[in-house]
This record gives C-alpha cells, sequence and structure tokens, in this order.
C-alpha cells in the first residue's frame, strides 16, 4: 500500500498558520491600529478552521468464526476494538467466512474499498495471497500463514511457550495420568502445541500421556463436546482443547475432571473445574501495524510474537492448581522471556522412540513450524 501511505502521511500534518509582517498604519507610537490586531487574529481563525482532518484507512477484518465464540476470534475481535480506539478508526469485519473459495469472494470484495485487510485463520493464506497480487495498492496481512508478497505479510506468536506451562498445570492435577487433548485440525499449529503441552506436562509427571482425538472444527460446540466424551471414557480426567468453544471445559466439569481451553481466558465456563492455558493479545499489534501503514513505514517482513513482548501469555491460573505448581510455572514463565528456557531443546524423542532433538539442540522456527510428529507420551495419529 506504497501509493495510499503518502496520501495517509500528509494527511497527518495541518496546514501551518501564516504569520502576517504589519506595516504602516502606525498611532504613531510604534504600536499597530487595534483595526490590525483584529484582522490578523480573524485571518489565523480562517486559516485554522480550513485546516483539513486527517484522512484515516479503511481497515477490515475477516473471521472464521463468530466475535462471541469466546475463544480465537473472540480475542481477534477485541484487538480490533482496541486498534479503534487507539487511532480513531472504525474497521469492518465479516464473520463465519468459511476456508473456502468463499473466503477469496468476501476478500475480493472488501479489496474494492479497504485500505488493510486483516484475514484471521490459516486456511485464509491462499486466497488472501491471489486477491493481493490484484489489489497491489491494498494491504493484506494475513495470520499464522508463511506466504508473502511486497503487500501481504503474515503475523503470528510462539503460543507454544504458554502451551508448555499449560501443560506443568495438567501433569500436577491429574489422577488417571491419562490426560485427553482435542484437536482442532491435525495441522503443524496445533501438532507443535500439542507437543510442547505434554512436554510440559512431563516435566512434573513422566508418567502421565496425552491421548489426542480431532474434531477436524474450529468452532462447533456439539462435535468438540462429542470428543471431549470420548476422552473422558477412555479415563482422561483432564482434558485440553484447541478449538474456540468451551465445550471441552463444560464436558469435563460435568464428569468432575479438569479442564484447560484456548486463546482466551475461559474460566467463567466452568470455574472449578478450569486449569489455565494460552491466550493472545493482538491489539497492540494490530495497532502497531495499522499507525506503520499510515505513516509509510510499514515492511512486509513477517512478524512473530511471544511472551516475552506480550503477544502470547497464560491465563490466570485456576483455583484447583495448588501453589507450589503456581509458583512452579510463574518461576518457568520468567525462565521462558527471560531467554533462559526454550520449551523445545532437546534431547527430544518422538512417539515412535527416535531421537528428534539431540541434547543441548534447540529446534528453529523453520522446523516447529512444519513439526509432523508427536513427542513421546503423546498417543494418537495424525492424518495426512
Amino acid at each position: 500500500m506504497k501509493k495510499r501511505s503518502k496520501g495517509f502521511r500528509s494527511a497527518l500534518a495541518l496546514l501551518a498558520v501564516l504569520g502576517i509582517v504589519i506595516a504602516g498604519c502606525s498611532n504613531g507610537s510604534g504600536e499597530p491600529e487595534p483595526e490590525a490586531d483584529a484582522s490578523a487574529a480573524e485571518t489565523g481563525a480562517l486559516e485554522a478552521e480550513a485546516a483539513p482532518e486527517p484522512e484515516l484507512p479503511k481497515v477490515a477484518f475477516v473471521y472464521i468464526g463468530p466475535p462471541g465464540d469466546g475463544g480465537w476470534t473472540f480475542e481477534h475481535d477485541r484487538g480490533r476494538l482496541e486498534m479503534e480506539k487507539a487511532l480513531g478508526i472504525t474497521a469492518t469485519f465479516v464473520e463465519n467466512v468459511p476456508e473456502s473459495a468463499d473466503a477469496e469472494r468476501v476478500i475480493t470484495e472488501l479489496a474494492q474499498d479497504h485500505d488493510i485487510i486483516f484475514t484471521t485463520s490459516f486456511g485464509y493464506m491462499d486466497y488472501t495471497l491471489n486477491v493481493a497480487k490484484k489489489f497491489p495498492d491494498v494491504t493484506f496481512l494475513h495470520t499464522a500463514g508463511y506466504k508473502t508478497a511486497e503487500n501481504m505479510s503474515n503475523y503470528f506468536g510462539r503460543n507454544y511457550e504458554a502451551s508448555y506451562l499449560s501443560g506443568i498445570a495438567a501433569g500436577a492435577a491429574t489422577k488417571s495420568n491419562i490426560i485427553g487433548y482435542v484437536g482442532a485440525f491435525p495441522i503443524p499449529e496445533v501438532i507443535y502445541n500439542i507437543n510442547a503441552y505434554a512436554l510440559g506436562m512431563q516435566s512434573v509427571n513422566p508418567d502421565a500421556v496425552v491421548k489426542v482425538v480431532w474434531s477436524n472444527t474450529w468452532y462447533d460446540p456439539a462435535t468438540e463436546r462429542q470428543a471431549a466424551i470420548s476422552l473422558l471414557d477412555q479415563g482422561a480426567d483432564v482434558l485440553m482443547a484447541y478449538q474456540d468453544s468451551p465445550a471441552t471445559i463444560q464436558a469435563a466439569a460435568e464428569r468432575g475432571g479438569f479442564a484447560g481451553g484456548n486463546d482466551s481466558d475461559m474460566t467463567r465456563f466452568a470455574p472449578e473445574a478450569y486449569l489455565t492455558n494460552p491466550i493472545w493479545n493482538w491489539g497492540p499489534y494490530y495497532t502497531k501495524t495499522v499507525k506503520d501503514i499510515m505513516e509509510g513505514t510499514w515492511t512486509n517482513e513477517p512478524y512473530l510474537g511471544d511472551m516475552a513482548d506480550g503477544m502470547v501469555d497464560i491465563a490466570p491460573l485456576g483455583n484447583s492448581v495448588p501453589e507450589d505448581i503456581k509458583k512452579l510455572i510463574e518461576d518457568t514463565k520468567a525462565k521462558i522471556i527471560g531467554g533462559e528456557m526454550n520449551v523445545f531443546t532437546g534431547p527430544i524423542v518422538d512417539a515412535e522412540g527416535a531421537v528428534r532433538v539431540e541434547a543441548g539442540q534447540t529446534m528453529t522456527d523453520e522446523v516447529i513450524y512444519s513439526t509432523d510428529w508427536f513427542v513421546k507420551g503423546v498417543e494418537g495419529t495424525i492424518p495426512k
């Protein structure tokens, strides 16, 4: 959006009030006549009134679910509202857009009348890229993807850091040593979060295992509830979910178990059963990105946030988490933020017994974001 950014920059500067040189018309004392003062003041006021209002960009968001889902879309929408308040912008959003050709239609329609478009689900990546090529003067930002163009970038965060911490709470809470995980889709984003969760669990309870079932949904409470019940029937007494609904937490509460959700603080849905889970804070990123585009300083360099910059965090720990475990989680969080610890540092062995990461070695971002295998202690299949 390089062409439009110039307009935004110039619109942000108000017209300077011209100075007026008063000549002649003296009363003999060297002071200007009263009429001259009035004329100068009037001229300045008229010029100030004529200053144009700053031109603001037209911003749009494409959501996979409804803002009221309580999870992923809820947090993106909170970020949108924070950006609007900070910059005085009223953005457009379209909810419940499927990850299909229909997404390309929606994005295309928005691109015809907007300057900046955020597409907030992994499955929108190729559709966003297709539209970006057709609208070079529009800036596109895509969540969780990896493809870029001159006018398109992507953004995400290391939410696996918080998944590891959530796993500590789960490993300490289980009595059956069976923890159930309702995965959304078998994509790297979900797989590496399951792995991080299992590694956190094993750090306090090496005897526990994580059983995985796939819902193949992002937001379908009925399907996600059924998947959760299937894990409870297998003996799980702690559940975790990587979807946007609280269905898994509610199912665990009905059986007297514990659980965590995803993306947002879900304490309110089952306070006594709630442990914790990773959460997102998108507002600062949305505000800075739109401001950078307005000022012409934006680049298409991908952005990867983490716990250190606040894009990723862990939800408040539930009442059922013991004080010593709360302290352990807080201490571990401090080490992650301080760079003393990386959750994917070896030795790491996969579910088949093969060493994937040698002792002292750390997985790179590229390797993490292409993960297609489970760590030891995770039971389940990864459909191809």
